[in-house]
C-alpha cells in the first residue's frame, strides 16, 4: 500500500498517491476510503480530489450508502482524461499505439522499418507517424502525456541514446529520445524493448497475478524481460534481458560470438526460414532475401498441415526455448513465463502446447513447483503498449524517490 503525506510541500506526490489508489480500484472509491487506504487526512484527500476532478482525470461516479450518515460520492478514473503514445522500433516494423488511462489501445498504426535505416530518416518518419496517430484519433493534443519508445538494445537510458543495436545497421550512438522530443514537442521516454514488454504485462495485470515472471520476447531478435517483486529488472546499465547467447544446442551452428548453439542464432525467425530453404521445406525465392514474415507464416501452415520437415523445425524451436526458460527460471527462481512479440503469433500454435511439458519435465529444472506458461494479452504490439505504459507510469504512479532533494 502506498502511503501519502500531509506536508503541504509534497502535494504533487499526494496527488499521484490518490490517483494511483483510484486507478487500481475498478469500481471507484469514496473520499473516506481513499483517506483510509493512503493515510492522508480527509482535508488533503478533498483538496487533491478537487484538483483531479477539475483536470478531468477523475469523475464522480454515483453514490454509495454505508451505514448511517449521508451517502458517499464515489470517485472513478476517467479513462479519456489523458492518453499516452507508445512506439516500438523493430528492425522489420515500427508500431505505434495510443493508450487511454485504463491501458486500452484506442488507436494504432504501423509502418515497415525503412530498408535504408539511417537514423535521421527513421526519426523523421516516426515524428510524422506520431502526428498522424494523434490526428486520426481525434484526441486533443493537450491530453497527450507523452511518447514512450521501445528500442532494441543496448541503450543508454540516462542519456536517451540507442547505442549500437546489432540488427539496426547504421545506428550508432543515436540520441533518439531528444531528437523525437524536439520533433514532436512532447515528453519522450526511452526503454529497451524487452523491458517495455514486461512493463506492459505489469501495468495491465490484475493485483499481484504477475509479480515475478520472465517475458520471452520473440521478434526479429530474441530477448527476455524480467520482473521481480512487481518491479521490472533493468540491471546496472539498464540493459538486462539479452538472452540471445544462452547456449541451447552445443552441437548447433557457430554463432557470431564464436560459440555454437546460441539461442538467438538458433531460433530467430530469419534463421528458421533459412533452415526451411536449406532443407527444401520451402521453395527458394527469386529475391536475394526472402520475405521473413510471409515465409514464416507459410512454414507454420505447412507444419500444421503435417509436413514433417516443417514440424521438425518448430519442434527444435520449442526445445531450444524450453532450455533457455529452464536456465533463467533456475537462476532467478521464477515460476511464470509470458510469451509474446511481433513474431510470436505465427509460431504460437505449434510450440505453446509443447512448452509446459518440455519445461516442467526437464531434469535441469530445480524450482520447487511447476513453471506456469501464458501468452501476452497485448499480442504483437506488446512492446509498443509497454512503451506507452511507461509514460502513464511515469506521470501517474507515486515515486517516493522524487521527494529527495538532490544537490
Amino acid at each position: 500500500m502506498r502511503r501519502g503525506t500531509n506536508v503541504h510541500a509534497l502535494g504533487g506526490f499526494n496527488q499521484t498517491v490518490v490517483l494511483d489508489t483510484i486507478r487500481r480500484t475498478r469500481d471507484g472509491l469514496s473520499r473516506v476510503e481513499i483517506a483510509q487506504q493512503t493515510g492522508l487526512s480527509a482535508q488533503t484527500v478533498s483538496n487533491v480530489s478537487r484538483r483531479l476532478l477539475d483536470s478531468g482525470i477523475i469523475v464522480e461516479g454515483g453514490q454509495q450508502i454505508k451505514g448511517v450518515g449521508k451517502p458517499r460520492t464515489i470517485l472513478q478514473l476517467d479513462p479519456t482524461g489523458c492518453f499516452a503514445i507508445g512506439v516500438h522500433i523493430d528492425p522489420a516494423v515500427i508500431t505505434y499505439v495510443m493508450l487511454d488511462l485504463d491501458g486500452r489501445v484506442v488507436a494504432r498504426s504501423s509502418t515497415r522499418t525503412p530498408s535504408d535505416v539511417r537514423p535521421e530518416r527513421v526519426i523523421d518518419e516516426m515524428s510524422e507517424s506520431v502526428e498522424n496517430l494523434i490526428v486520426s484519433s481525434a484526441v486533443e493534443r493537450e491530453r497527450i502525456l507523452g511518447v514512450g519508445i521501445a528500442a532494441p538494445g543496448p541503450v543508454d537510458l540516462d542519456r536517451g541514446v540507442v547505442l549500437d543495436p546489432p540488427l539496426l545497421e547504421g545506428w550508432h550512438v543515436v540520441a533518439l529520445r531528444n531528437a523525437l522530443a524536439e520533433a514532436t514537442g512532447l515528453l519522450v521516454l526511452l526503454e529497451k524493448d524487452v523491458t517495455a514488454a514486461a512493463v506492459a504485462e505489469l501495468w495491465t495485470s490484475k493485483a499481484h497475478e504477475r509479480d515475478d515472471f520472465m517475458f520471452f520476447y520473440y521478434g526479429t531478435g530474441v530477448g527476455v524481460g524480467l520482473a521481480l517483486g512487481h518491479e521490472v529488472v533493468r540491471g546496472a546499465t539498464k540493459n538486462s534481458g539479452d538472452a540471445g547467447h544462452i547456449i541451447v544446442d552445443p552441437g548447433g551452428a557457430v554463432c557470431s560470438c564464436g560459440r555454437r548453439g546460441c539461442l538467438g542464432d538458433a531460433i530467430m525467425p530469419k534463421r528458421l526460414v533459412e533452415l526451411a530453404l536449406e532443407r527444401g521445406v520451402l521453395a527458394p525465392t527469386e529475391r536475394e532475401a526472402p520475405d521473413v514474415d510471409g515465409a514464416l507464416v507459410e512454414l507454420a501452415e505447412r507444419a500444421a498441415a503435417g509436413d514433417e520437415g516443417a514440424a521438425r523445425i518448430f519442434q527444435n524451436l520449442a526445445e531450444c526455448v524450453a532450455v533457455a526458460v529452464v536456465t533463467i527460471a533456475n537462476l532467478l527462481d521464477l515460476d511464470r513465463v509470458v510469451f509474446g512479440g511481433p513474431y510470436w503469433a505465427p509460431v504460437s500454435r505449434l510450440v505453446m502446447a509443447r512448452l509446459p511439458d518440455l519445461i516442467n519435465s526437464s531434469p535441469a529444472l530445480v524450482t520447487t513447483h511447476p513453471v506456469a506458461i501464458a501468452e501476452s494479452t497485448a499480442g504483437d504490439d506488446v512492446a509498443a503498449v509497454g512503451a506507452a505504459c511507461l509514460v502513464l507510469d511515469n506521470v501517474l504512479s507515486p515515486r517516493p524517490s522524487a521527494l529527495l532533494i538532490s544537490g
